[in-house]
């Protein structure tokens, strides 16, 4: 009877120390506040003044690295996964990679969500996300911090203090937009706004830019929202619908799609009118053509190659370097009556590239063909 307590309680003690080993090895993978500047400053810019540097503890490489996306049923999105197959392709970034995978699931946040626990279970060191809500990812969060398995989220970022979030000021586009309209339309108006995603934060982000901004200028505007998904032909399609029943409109502002937008102007005759707009290379070729018919365009956004900073950051972090908790990147702007050929458009590329997909001061740029040779499948 003795030797089976003993052997009992030599259970309870061997699995008492696998747990504690366990707790233990997840916290001495969280990372240390730091004082910055990060280890490449001129990329890693922090996003505010109280900005944390975080270090976590370096592991050795190379490293499993995977992208969760979600939605990917337009050209900016596939473009993104496309640039991100480019970038875990270049030589030295391959160098430090065991295996980089690529997954989206849609807009299905259940299934993104399980997307990165099976990253977590698997046993990838870093997990790089475009999220499809800000607030849904608690649990998840939590996985991967107790598993000691690094979050990057770009774009629509994650609201946590727990995941790295790297990303342009999306509500500064929304506002800059704005400013456009109201310079423009000095007595206010009906404007199109053509929406995003719904639910997801740059969506949100930018819309709230758009009408505060509008409500701020002391004007009288009228506003009329339509979702695009940042597709050009379902915001060519959205538009059209919203011309026939609510136009005409005084001026647009569309987060994507933009190319669809202004054809859906041409097909109902619609008279071009000053426009808010994304950087996609189709709507920059209308705006530099139809400048002097009224088509006064501001075109500002970030390209695709976010995500190659995210990775960036996320191998940066792996190798125990100091990064900002939050990452602000610079904005791609051109304005009427500034769109130059071949530097702000390119006529000879394809209408759904998107413009402006570099980040000098990281060291990343790529050419069109780079990014089109890779596919938007899964791997």
């Amino acid at each position: 009877m003795f030797k089976v307590k003993e052997a009992k309680l030599a259970r309870i003690a061997a699995f008492s120390v696998s747990a504690l080993a366990l707790l233990c090895g997840a916290a001495s993978a969280e990372p240390k506040v730091v004082s910055g500047p990060a280890a490449e400053p001129g990329c890693m810019v922090p996003w505010a003044t109280d900005t944390q540097f975080l270090q976590y503890p370096k592991k050795d490489g190379p490293y499993r690295i995977a992208l969760a996306n979600g939605y990917i049923a337009n050209t900016w999105r596939i473009q993104m996964v496309q640039t991100a197959k480019a970038y875990a392709a270049q030589p030295d970034v391959a160098a430090k990679l065991k295996e980089f995978k690529v997954v989206s699931t849609g807009e299905d946040v259940p299934a993104q969500i399980s997307a990165i626990n099976n990253f977590i279970d698997a046993g990838y060191d870093a997990i790089v996300v475009n999220a499809q809500n800000p607030t849904a990812f608690g649990p998840v969060i939590k996985r991967a911090k107790e598993a000691g398995v690094i979050l990057v989220a770009f774009d629509n970022i994650l609201d946590t203090k727990d995941a790295i979030n790297v990303n342009v000021d999306q509500k500064g586009l929304g506002v800059l937009w704005a400013d456009w309209l109201v310079k423009h339309l000095p007595s206010g108006g009906k404007v199109l706004e053509v929406r995003g995603v719904a639910g997801t934060s740059v969506d949100t982000d930018r819309h709230n830019g758009i009408h505060e901004t509008l409500d701020a200028s002391g004007k009288k505007f009228t506003v009329t929202e339509v979702v695009g998904k940042w597709d050009d032909g379902v915001a060519q399609k959205a538009t059209a619908d919203a011309i026939a029943t609510n136009g005409p409109f005084d001026g647009i502002t569309a987060q994507g799609g933009d190319t669809g937008v202004v054809q859906a102007m041409i097909d109902a005759k619609h008279p071009f009118v000053p426009f808010g707009g994304e950087t996609e290379n189709g709507f920059r070729k209308f705006c530099a053509a139809h400048a002097a018919d009224g088509l006064k365009c501001s075109s500002a956004g970030t390209g695709p190659a976010q995500v190659a900073v995210a990775i960036k950051t996320a191998i940066a972090a792996l190798e125990g370097q100091v990064v900002p908790q939050a990452v602000k990147l610079p904005t791609a702007i051109v304005s009427d009556p500034d769109f130059k050929e071949g530097e702000d458009y390119y006529p000879t590329q394809s209408d759904n590239f998107f413009v402006g997909n570099s980040f000098p001061t990281c060291g990343i740029n790529f050419s069109a063909q780079e990014i089109m040779g890779q596919s938007k499948e899964n791997q």
